[in-house]
């Protein structure tokens, strides 16, 4: 018996009963569980193919990454160096993110990359890279290096990528000179390359064929080469703002070719005309702050397509946009004229245009039919021009009925024009000359929610009786920086918002908001009002009040709100 029992007493545990299997004891199996996955000290490792190292500020390259990793994350760390032979172990990776880091050209060695067989996504940028590397793999699809000081790439950085799809460069030093030829030949199917903030003196020529986004702004680009952009018939997007292109920079040939292109940016540089050759697919056009002293119907002929047309701080003038010259952009949506000298609204313009800005003009004088060829007119802009009520022809607005908002903020006006469209929506006048309100320009306006009258010269006295009366939808109310001794009387039922900041007002009486109700929230700071200028019972009746500033008042203003009334977020104090 003495061999049995020594064998009983060497055995683990109690021997299993007949008829029970191991999961009955669970501690007999732990032999087959798989062992704890391994992890960098301090990363995170939420999927077996994922190492997370985000912002440890590490300086030396983690090791115990598991050989499964396909997916390393290392931005926002201190590396200075990646050593070759850690990066060869992790032959699997497909994304390799090293954004923002202190990593230089010398401490990314050329063979860094030559294991990395399955690399789909490389991050780089934010580092201080002087050249980019000789060799990048050739599963690659999204190469970023960005924001370093690259000055020079290879053949072989991006070139003969088959599947490579975006490339940023953006924010480095490269000049022509640092970007070969053959830079990217053999990668037919990139179409995103970002090569904007460099210092590339023209358009590269052999770009891929396949782009469709093409960022070329904040360079020193004087000139497109003859044919640099004759392969690029995908191209949708082109950016070449703030550049120093010149009109001897461009032929009619340069961008004839594009035949998809719909967005094409030319703000920022030194053009004095508009550009010829313009393909009939595009549909946004950015030559804002050029020196254009002129635009020419013939210019415009091959764009018909044109919906948005930006010629904001040129040169006009008087005489730039002469009658007609708009003419072949049938469709035109938006028209951006801001700050170009011009003294009155430019004749001719496309029947179908839905917004005109103009502010910053010279407009002195806006006549009966000087908008009536634009009947669709929904947003008109003639802020900070020079109009006087005189000027304003009374039959100026009538054929604007799909007039939606109208601008006439910053002029010379003494009194509100006469005949505004009935579907106003949005109406502002701040910073005239107004110094009366009567009822009869406002008569038709029961669709307008927002009215600004601030910064003019209005007393109570000089707002006629029944002027608020036909504003049945009016919502929000600016009547700050004028002379208003006390709220005025009578305002609009559907009033949510009112603004009486910046007036004399002195009190507040129980009667004050009596005929709007709904009102939500009153701006009443840098008044003349004291602890006992406010009626207690001036807000009995409004149950929607959320907000109530008294701010900057000469006494220290506490409002007390009914109970009922939702407490909100209310402003007060010195």
């Amino acid at each position: 018996m003495w061999p049995s029992l020594l064998l009983l007493l060497l055995l683990p545990g109690p021997l299993p009963l007949s008829g029970m299997d191991d999961t009955a004891f669970p501690h007999l199996g732990e032999s087959s569980q798989p062992p704890p996955r391994a992890c960098p000290l301090r990363c995170s490792c939420p999927r077996a193919d994922t190492v997370d190292c985000d912002g440890l500020d590490l300086r030396v390259f983690p090791d115990n990454i598991t050989r499964a990793a396909q997916h390393l994350s290392l931005q926002n760390n201190q590396l200075q160096e990646l050593p070759y032979n850690e990066l060869s172990r992790l032959s699997g990776l497909r994304t390799l993110n090293l954004h923002n880091n202190l990593i230089s050209s010398e401490g990314l060695p050329d063979e860094a990359f030559e294991s990395l067989t399955q690399l789909q996504h490389i991050y780089v940028a934010q580092n201080k890279l002087s050249v980019a590397p000789q060799f990048l793999p050739r599963s690659l699809r999204v190469a970023d290096l960005a924001a370093n000081q690259v000055m020079e790439i290879f053949p072989l950085t991006f070139g003969e990528k088959p599947a490579l799809r975006s490339v940023y460069l953006h924010n480095n030093q490269l000049s022509n000179s640092g970007l070969p030829p053959d830079a990217f030949r053999g990668s037919e199917a990139i179409t995103t390359l970002s090569l904007s903030s460099n210092r590339l003196s023209y358009l590269p020529p052999s770009l891929p064929p396949s782009l469709e986004r093409l960022h070329l702004q904040n360079n020193l680009i004087s000139k497109v080469p003859r044919g640099a952009l004759s392969r690029q018939t995908q191209l949708r997007e082109l950016y070449l703002q703030h550049n120093q292109l010149t009109d001897s920079g461009l032929d009619a040939t340069t961008f004839s070719k594009l035949h998809s292109l719909e967005y094409l940016d030319l703000s920022h540089n030194q053009l004095t005309t508009v550009p010829a050759g313009l393909p009939r697919t595009l549909a946004i056009l950015h030559l804002g702050r050029n020196r254009i002293r002129r635009v020419e119907a013939a210019r415009l002929h091959g764009a018909r397509g044109l919906r948005y047309l930006l010629l904001q701080h040129n040169q006009l003038g008087s005489s730039g946009l002469p009658a007609g010259a708009l003419r072949p952009l049938r469709g035109l949506h938006t028209l951006h004229l801001y700050g170009n000298g011009l003294d009155r609204v430019p004749p001719a313009l496309p029947r179908r245009l839905r917004a005109l800005v103009l502010p910053h003009n010279r407009v002195a004088v806006l006549g009966p039919r000087d908008l009536t060829a634009t009947p669709r007119l929904a947003e008109l802009n003639l802020a900070y021009n020079r109009l006087a009520s005189a000027r304003v022809h009374r039959r100026a607005f009538r054929r604007l009925r799909a007039l939606r908002s109208l601008d006439l903020s910053g002029n010379q006006l003494t009194r509100l024009p006469m005949g505004l469209p009935s579907g106003l929506r949005t109406l502002r006048l701040q910073r005239n000359q107004l110094r009366m309100l009567e009822p009869e320009p406002l008569a038709c306006l029961d669709q307008l929610r927002d009215l600004n009258l601030a910064h003019n010269r209005l007393r109570v006295g000089d707002i006629g009786p029944g002027t608020w009366h036909e504003l049945q939808a009016l919502q929000v109310l600016d009547l700050s920086h004028n002379e208003l001794s006390f709220v005025p009387p009578d305002l609009p039922e559907a009033l949510e918002e009112l603004h009486l900041e910046g007036n004399r007002i002195g009190h507040v009486g129980p009667e004050a908001f009596l005929s709007t109700p709904c009102l939500r929230a009153l701006f009443l700071r840098a008044n003349r009002l004291h602890m006992t200028s406010i009626s207690a019972e001036a807000f009995l009746g409004l149950p929607n009040l959320r907000v109530v500033d008294t701010a900057g008042n000469p006494e220290q203003v506490l409002i007390r709100l009914p109970p009922t009334t939702p407490r909100g977020p209310r402003a007060g104090g010195p």
